[in-house]
């Protein structure tokens, strides 16, 4: 695939990340979404640092995106907290916090991105679980358009990179899959609460 191609995957994947964070802020804004606040804290981190270690593995533009989402997400993160979104904390969300910060002297001490990179992803995907939680118990607090908007954006960075390793892949395809299943559970529960209505 060329260089213009890329470009345009990885515009297209930036473009998407701010036509699904746009609606999604304003609707947390609103009160209409209310996201659980230490999901988006976890996925900002991870995101951001994830963002870094696509660089080091010559993820090239193709990481520009996960970098904008992860930058976005701290802000999606303090607006949930201002605007009192779900700010339940368990035991569990300080591990997965302190397992994603440990990330980083992982990285220093291997000097391997890919280290890095699995660890992070298994955080973020570990951190999906309050927000699955939740959707399980209020499907119609979480934004399905958002969610499946950003399984096609991730879709796209995929396509942009320019390097193709565990190191650059496995964040934004896991990241697809999870919003994919997220999606399922929230179309499923709403479905099921309108039936039994």
């Amino acid at each position: 695939m060329g260089d213009s191609a890329k470009w345009v995957f990885s515009i297209l994947a930036i473009a998407l990340t701010f036509i699904g964070f746009v609606p999604y802020m304003v609707s947390i804004v609103r009160g209409k979404t209310r996201p659980h606040v230490f999901s988006w804290v976890i996925w900002g981190i991870t995101t951001s640092i994830i963002f870094f270690a696509q660089l080091e593995a010559d993820g090239g533009i193709g990481a520009w995106p996960i970098g904008v989402s992860g930058g976005i997400t701290i802000i999606v993160a303090l607006l949930a907290y201002l605007n009192r979104g779900d700010n339940s904390i368990t035991r569990a969300d300080w591990l997965f916090l302190l397992t994603a910060l440990a990330s980083l002297p992982l990285w220093y001490v291997t000097q391997d991105p890919t280290t890095a990179v699995v660890i992070l992803t298994t955080v973020d995907m570990i951190g999906f679980g309050p927000t699955f939680r939740k959707a399980y118990y209020f499907p119609r607090e979480e934004n399905a358009v958002f969610f499946s908007m950003f399984a096609v954006r991730n879709f796209f960075a995929l396509l942009a990179l320019e390097s193709y390793s565990l190191a650059t892949m496995l964040f934004p395809l896991a990241v697809s899959v999870a919003c994919t299943s997220l999606l399922i559970l929230l179309l499923v529960r709403r479905q099921q609460l309108s039936l039994s209505q």
